[in-house]
């Protein structure tokens, strides 16, 4: 199992980092032991006094594929769930300006928290049109909607696939809409998909 992440697909979190705009999807990836268990808190790491909140929609892969047709792309996963891609900002920011890769910043040990449920499919009306948002202590700070990706989950299927194949359980996390800020002890996250909370995590 791996963890494939999408890196700037949402215009206003371009902005709010004042990134440029990709012309491609921009792909990462994180170890299986970036996931967390379920029900265990996220602990800062030592090594970044800036550890930001990035809420994303996570789709789970149901078959082998690869040099996928974007046509064929829907078939390739069957549910739609949460995840929090935690990023070490100070670090990612000092990477960056080395021309350095990113996976310090962002592949580190438990900085992939999941949903442990993931809704079927079939359970949206459209693809194109799913909400989601986060809560930190109570309060919204992340609000996102899956029609303003700029790269929507079959082309980020396709294009992924022509590099990487992909394996039943993979899991693609689809990029993060603005509102990234950086968490403390003692903070709580609570992620909604349309409405219905399906992640909580605390921050230790």
């Amino acid at each position: 199992m791996k963890i494939i992440c999408i890196g700037r697909n949402y215009a206003d979190h371009i902005a709010e980092l004042h990134n440029e705009v990709p012309t491609a999807p921009v792909i990462f990836l994180k170890p299986e032991t970036a996931l967390l268990q379920r029900g265990q808190p996220f602990f800062i790491p030592e090594f970044s006094k800036s550890i930001h909140h990035e809420l994303e929609l996570v789709l789970r892969v149901c078959k082998n594929g690869r040099h996928i047709e974007e046509p064929f792309a829907h078939t390739y996963f069957d549910a739609i769930g949460l995840g929090i891609d935690f990023t070490a900002r100070d670090l990612q920011s000092e990477l960056r300006t080395k021309g350095l890769p990113w996976e310090l910043a962002k592949a580190f040990d438990g900085s992939a928290p999941i949903s442990p449920t993931f809704k079927p499919v079939a359970d949206f009306a459209d693809l194109a049109n799913i909400n989601f948002h986060l809560e930190v202590n109570g309060e919204t700070r992340q609000t996102g909607n899956s029609g303003l990706m700029l790269h929507p989950f079959a082309k980020i299927i396709s294009f992924v696939s022509k590099y990487i194949s992909l394996k039943q359980g993979d899991l693609i996390f689809t990029g993060t809409p603005a509102g990234v800020a950086a968490v403390k002890m003692g903070d709580q996250l609570t992620g909604y998909l349309e409405g219905e909370k399906l992640l909580e995590l605390a921050v230790k």
